[in-house]
């Protein structure tokens, strides 16, 4: 293993995450109703089967602490953009539903927010590096996804 090369890929990367993810905070639209933080729940979201998620998978997906996660998805109960619901095969789970208000606000915000990474991602890399470029994302986050302990139980 080269010692150096990760810890200056890793920089690299973090850096690039960093600026990119800024530049996407500032251009997120203003009149969305929802932050990026909640954009990004409602994509986790739309994205799974029948637009529902286990709640402790959805704070694996995510980018935030557990109890943080509650919050948000609490918030966004009030606001009629997602349901909550005892998961049927665990008690103690909960099931987060995207409503239809939901999935239309996400879907309305994800054009503008689409081009936004367009402008910065798709129009900075070709077609090859940018398949390259999530070939080797995704290699990371599955090597490490493995190597990381499942959470006790208590914990969730």
């Amino acid at each position: 293993m080269a010692t150096k090369s990760a810890i200056s890929a890793w920089e690299s990367l973090f850096r690039a995450q960093v600026t990119v993810m800024r530049t996407l905070s500032n251009e997120f639209p203003r009149d969305a109703e929802i932050s990026l933080t909640e954009y990004d729940v409602l994509f986790t979201i739309s994205k799974q089967e029948g637009r529902s998620i286990r709640m402790r998978d959805l704070r694996t997906q995510v980018l935030l602490t557990q109890p943080s996660v509650s919050r948000l998805v609490d918030r966004l109960v009030e606001r009629g953009l997602v349901s909550k619901c005892p998961e049927p095969d665990d008690a103690r789970g909960s099931l987060v539903r995207l409503t239809d208000e939901g999935y239309e606000l996400y879907r309305r915000c994800a054009v503008q927010h689409g081009r936004s990474i367009i402008d910065h991602v798709g129009n900075a890399l070709s077609a090859e590096e940018l398949a390259q470029l999530q070939a080797l994302c995704d290699k990371l986050r599955l090597s490490v996804e493995q190597e990381r302990p499942e959470p006790s139980a208590h914990a969730r």
